[in-house]
């Protein structure tokens, strides 16, 4: 009824009023009979941090920013979901050992224990990311190229760090007709500085000249093919986390202008010339091959609250060991801790102690620490006083997890801890002034990184390929901004805590000079991304016309506007289509008689079939209006490969719009719809389920609360925090299946 897609086209339909109002007939109808006796649901009671809530939880705990995808598998999710789905997150032998792993070595950075040698960490540049400009802003100024990489030098001692530079489908390195400067640094500090493109570096032969075809020449094929084999340094680091500056110093004549077409297969770029800029392909860490000390790191400082006094017949080791433990416990558990939990760390210990120092047996009991059920899991128990099936409200301390992993994908910190064990939290001017002070912090940019990048679908774009045929321009430098841009300008909204509205409505957006250039905005230089205005006719306003979202609802040769329309309506209006029925057919490659044809006319020629067209009835429209842009968000005018585009369309309802313009005036004039479906899927992820049936009345009144201030995301994350599904819990029936017996995978 809200979307008027029922009765079907052809029969008598109602007028706009009669919809609406007996849609809201409805809506009040099931809220009254739900406030009555609410539903809470359940939920998972054993619910496993998904990765990146165990990198934060690690982070925050410890001080110790892990990389953790090389350590643990990526989680599960499902197609309309979030990974920090409870029911998804289920856990194997196999994953537990790779938590065992996992806390062994995070456990040793963390404490400063040696490695058994040296290792070598090897961090690669993708091929297609051009490296003609300052790369990152972390780089210095007046730098070109290279990469930022941060770093954790276990302990105080001796590294290593060897570059190999980009080399073309011949195996020639890239960039060495003109001598050109390459800088080392380590946080800012130049540790060394090389010459390349030059063979009189090595000391062995003059500077060979490029002018001529001298291909088969064996001195040039030696050192077009090993020219950068010198490219490595010893140097000494302190212990923590350092950022690796690997960059080229920028010369006054570099190759600039107009970005040249580059032919992309087989992992290389094919047209690379000789005379090109030299860029870094793999820088490798290694190391260490000294050790003068654990150092004094942001992680030692976090454990280490007291030291041992072992001196004249006093040895307070064990004293110390539990006041560490103790805690660093009561963080890690998210709840005050018990003579048994620090017992458990502490058995660790001694063992640890007594085949070592110290600092080895706090190693030891950190190990425990971090595969403890408590720590890996969110754990909410049904109390014993509850009938089953019954709801119940959440403990404070339940509560301070649910709203720390919401905002912050991570655990609490200490003050939201304390108020939530005083018994305090449940207060509702306490928990609205917590609420607005982690989303003040800084941690909830986890906000940007988790929940929306999937509900926008940004994680997809890093695995999005396009042929380079259709869009030669198009490289990783591109990818790399579409995504920032989302980032940045959803960010703000949240930070600045506008209106959800404005995600579509906004006059502005966030580019560099690459992106601009693609967008056509003058007047933008360098890497460095800044807010912009546009003019009132420019179509980049809003999520709409962002390259990112353009780019993951396409196909790798051309657009797509079913998959458009099919985003559009699930993640913007909260309405997806019926699944299509099997054994449907593909979109023919041409039109009529075998005739060039447009997108447009092939999906008119698939619609003939009546069951293709019920199901893309209230899709195609969205996506025709979206046709202006081509596969990677490029404006292509009217026109595509020769043929006219017609971006006008209308819905199911009768409603009619041209162009992205139109369809933004379309979904702005269905606000309630936008903000209802970006409230389901924030409610969603919050809980850590799927929603079911009853827990649309919590939606509908989130709406109502949140609109006299015109949906601010304030208002938003408030009324998800007070709704009663994040603050109740149903209580387990008898007769219900665990969830061993539902999901065998959860055993």
């Amino acid at each position: 009824l809200r979307s008027q897609t029922m009765p079907p086209g052809g029969n008598p339909r109602p007028n706009e009023t009669t919809y609406r109002s007996v849609a809201a007939w409805l809506e009040t109808e099931i809220d009254a009979v739900a406030l009555a006796s609410p539903d809470p649901g359940r939920g998972e009671t054993f619910h496993r941090l998904n990765r990146a809530e165990y990198r934060a939880a690690v982070r925050d705990l410890l001080g110790v920013d892990v990389d953790i995808a090389s350590l643990l598998p990526a989680d599960n999710t499902y197609e309309h979901g979030f990974d920090n789905n409870g029911e998804l997150l289920s856990i194997s032998p196999d994953l537990l050992a790779r938590y065992l792993g996992a806390a062994r070595r995070i456990s040793q950075l963390a404490v400063g224990i040696p490695p058994v040698g040296p290792v070598v960490t090897t961090y690669r540049v993708h091929p297609g990311l051009l490296q003609d400009d300052r790369q990152d802003d972390a780089l210095s100024f007046g730098s070109r190229g290279g990469v930022a990489i941060p770093h954790y030098f276990p302990v105080d001692g001796d590294y290593t760090i060897k570059i190999s530079l980009h080399r073309n489908f011949s195996d020639y390195i890239i960039g060495f007709s003109t001598p050109q400067e390459l800088d080392i640094r380590i946080d800012g500090e130049l540790v060394s500085r090389f010459m390349v493109g030059d063979a009189d570096t090595k000391g062995q032969m003059a500077p060979l000249s490029f002018s001529g075809n001298i291909a088969g020449d064996p001195e040039w094929e030696y050192y077009m093919n090993t020219g950068d084999a010198g490219l490595e340094v010893r140097f000494s680091a302190k212990a923590g986390s350092r950022l690796v500056g690997v960059s080229f110093v920028r010369r006054l004549s570099e190759n600039e202008g107009v970005l040249q077409p580059r032919n992309r297969g087989y992992g290389r770029f094919v047209d690379e010339r000789y005379d090109a800029n030299a860029a870094v392909e793999q820088v490798s860490v290694g190391g260490p091959y000294s050790v003068s000390g654990p150092g004094d790191t942001p992680s030692r400082r976090k454990i280490f609250g007291c030291r041992p006094v072992v001196a004249a017949g006093v040895d307070d080791s064990e004293d110390c060991a539990v006041q560490i433990f103790t805690q660093l416990a009561r963080r890690a558990y998210r709840r005050p801790t018990t003579d048994a939990d620090i017992e458990a760390l502490m058995d660790l210990y001694r063992t640890g102690r007594r085949e070592g120092t110290f600092d080895e047996g706090i190693q030891l009991g950190l190990e425990r620490l971090l595969i403890d059920p408590d720590f890996l899991f969110r754990i909410e128990r049904d109390p014993l006083d509850v009938a089953p099936g019954e709801p119940y409200l959440l403990s404070d301390l339940e509560l301070a997890s649910r709203l720390s992993f919401f905002l912050w994908s991570s655990i609490p910190d200490d003050e939201l801890l304390a108020a939530a064990a005083r018994g305090h939290l449940r207060d509702p001017v306490i928990l609205e002034r917590q609420t607005r002070r982690l989303l003040a912090d800084d941690r909830s940019s986890a906000l940007v990184d988790n929940f929306v990048s999937q509900w926008l679908r940004l994680r997809n774009l890093d695995s999005q390929q396009r042929e380079s045929a259709e869009y030669p321009e198009f490289d990783e430098n591109l990818r790399e901004s579409f995504k920032r841009e989302t980032e940045l300008f959803v960010g703000s909204t949240i930070r600045e805590d506008r209106s959800l509205l404005e995600l579509l409505s906004a006059d502005y957006t966030f580019v560099n000079e690459r992106l601009a250039r693609h967008y056509g905005i003058r007047g933008i230089y360098g890497d460095r991304f800044r807010r912009v205005t546009l003019d009132p006719d420019h179509p980049r306003g809003g999520l709409l016309g962002h390259g990112s979202l353009l780019m993951v609802t396409s196909h790798p040769n051309r657009t797509s506007p079913v998959l458009r329309g099919k985003w559009l309506l699930e993640s913007l209006l909260g309405a997806p289509p019926p699944e299509p029925p099997p054994d449907i057919p593909g979109l023919p490659d041409r039109g009529e008689g075998g005739q060039p044809a447009s997108v447009r006319e092939r999906l008119e020629q698939h619609r003939s079939n009546p069951v293709c067209a019920s199901c893309h009835a209230p899709m195609d429209p969205l996506g025709f209006a979206l046709e202006n842009f081509d596969a990677i968000g490029s404006w292509r005018g009217t026109s595509e490969t020769g043929l006219p585009i017609d971006a006008s369309a209308t819905m199911p309802s009768g409603v009619k719009f041209d162009g992205p313009a139109g369809l933004r005036n379309v979904l702005l004039a269905r606000g309630a719809d936008f903000v209802g479906a970006v409230t389901e899927k924030l409610l969603s992820y919050a809980l850590g389920r799927g929603l079911e049936y009853y827990d649309r009345p919590s939606v509908r009144k989130i709406l109502r609360d949140a609109a006299p201030s015109d949906y601010r995301w304030s208002s938003m994350v408030l009324g998800v925090v007070e709704s009663a599904p994040f603050q109740w819990r149903r209580a387990r029936l008898e007769d219900a299946p665990t969830a061993a017996a539902v999901n065998p995978r959860s055993r």
